[in-house]
């Protein structure tokens, strides 16, 4: 693969394939590149949807991965607004939802994820919310810019990232906001109780209201408009709007249609270079299961569409990064490096000033380092990444101490 006479297609318009379509040119792909988007926006970054996009502190043209004209000086071409309905593996073909047929050579699919729905009485009502699109932060951020509401609060569901970046935005523009979460803590899933009362900590004392313990159970509204919630403990509570923020599901309607292998914990199952159970079909970004974990950050998306691509063209790849994400809440700025749900690490240890939000995190098993968090501390990311990497026990007393320096633990 990857001659001149070659069609090399991506299906996604989002991060992974927009860089994937780069990644091609930049390596010298002479052939015929296409990109298909259901969307009708060029491919777009998502993370400002949750915030500065969210909040009006970044423009609209800043979301954009290329300017405009890029696709055609570098003869990309953009099927946009019309989704892939299927794969014909064996006449290599995509079939567009208007009934285009596109062959290929090398297939990429970088469709993403979708997020999940409530599944409770009253999601049909004007004013739930969920949040993937840019028409979706559009819409939020209508609501939370107007007035019509009063004194109403934002309902949120679900006290994950999403949850918790809307949450601030919400905040920073004068919005009263609920949150309400199954868990005990936010992020409990991703950060384990340690982390999450950090977190629950940073947002009451911006005056979020969280309910733990319990989930929405019905929304209620007032002629065909949100109203109001009520929980599964029988709480009834007023709401301007609900945003559904309980995840997101890869979307992999299309592999599974064509018959590609998926992996037993959600998304489509990719090798070490991305490759799918079709050697002609590979995967990346969200919806791609590297060794049957999935990854849903920007990250990934930024650094698996680029090694897909180079794996299309034949290139020896192994795609085997540590984890990375970073998130922005109010004036704490953070990022993850890792993999530490709860049940697979023994102890956190702390490094900083938790009570000033300027700290670094570490999870430990068997005082080898799992993950890293910091927060309002800068440049640490590579010795995080590289403590994590290394895989060598570390003296938890030296880890929490601020005078020793990262470097010294992983020379140690």
């Amino acid at each position: 693969m990857g001659e001149a006479h070659d069609t090399f297609v991506i299906i996604g318009g989002g991060l992974a394939g927009a860089k994937a379509a780069q990644t091609l040119r930049e390596e010298g792909f002479a052939g015929r590149v296409i990109l298909i988007g259901d969307e009708h926006e060029q491919p777009y970054e998502r993370p400002p949807l949750s915030k500065g996009y969210l909040t009006g502190q970044a423009e609209r043209d800043s979301l954009f991965v290329h300017e405009p004209a890029w696709y055609t000086l570098h003869g990309v071409e953009l099927h946009l607004g019309q989704p892939a309905v299927s794969i014909d593996r064996e006449a290599r073909e995509v079939r567009l939802g208007d009934g285009t047929r596109l062959p290929y050579d090398a297939l990429l699919l970088a469709t993403g994820a979708e997020p999940r729905r409530l599944g409770v009485p009253g999601t049909d009502l004007a004013g739930v919310h969920h949040l993937r699109r840019l028409s979706h932060s559009d819409h939020l951020r209508g609501v939370l810019t107007s007035r019509a509401g009063g004194d109403e609060p934002l309902v949120i569901a679900g006290a994950g990232w999403i949850g918790l970046e809307v949450a601030a935005a919400a905040r920073t523009l004068g919005t009263e906001v609920v949150v309400i979460e199954p868990e005990a803590t936010p992020l409990h899933a991703v950060l384990g109780p340690e982390l999450g009362g950090v977190f629950a900590g940073l947002h009451r004392e911006h005056g979020v209201t969280f309910h733990f313990g319990t989930r929405l159970a019905a929304i209620t509204g007032r002629d065909g408009m949100v109203a109001g919630v009520v929980t599964e403990d029988g709480r009834e509570l007023p709401a301007r709007a609900v945003l559904a923020a309980v995840g997101a599901g890869p979307r992999t309607a299309l592999a599974q249609s064509a018959g590609l292998a998926l992996a037993d914990g959600g998304g489509i199952a990719v090798d070490a270079a991305l490759r799918t159970s079709d050697p002609r079909i590979f995967a990346a970004g969200d919806v791609a299961a590297v060794a049957g974990r999935r990854v849903e950050h920007w990250a990934n998306a930024l650094n698996s569409g680029p090694a897909a691509a180079r794996a299309m063209l034949g290139r020896e790849v192994t795609y085997d990064r540590v984890p990375y994400f970073f998130s922005d809440q109010y004036d704490a700025g953070l990022e993850y490096s890792g993999w530490a749900p709860p049940g697979s690490y023994d102890r956190v240890v702390f490094r900083g000033d938790v009570a000033k939000w300027t700290f670094i995190a570490f999870w430990l098993r068997e005082n080898r380092v799992l993950a890293g968090l910091n927060m309002n501390v800068w440049d640490v990311t590579d010795p995080i990444q590289r403590l994590i990497g290394d895989g060598r026990p570390v003296d938890p007393a030296a880890l929490a101490d601020p005078e020793v320096p990262l470097a010294a633990l992983l020379d140690g």
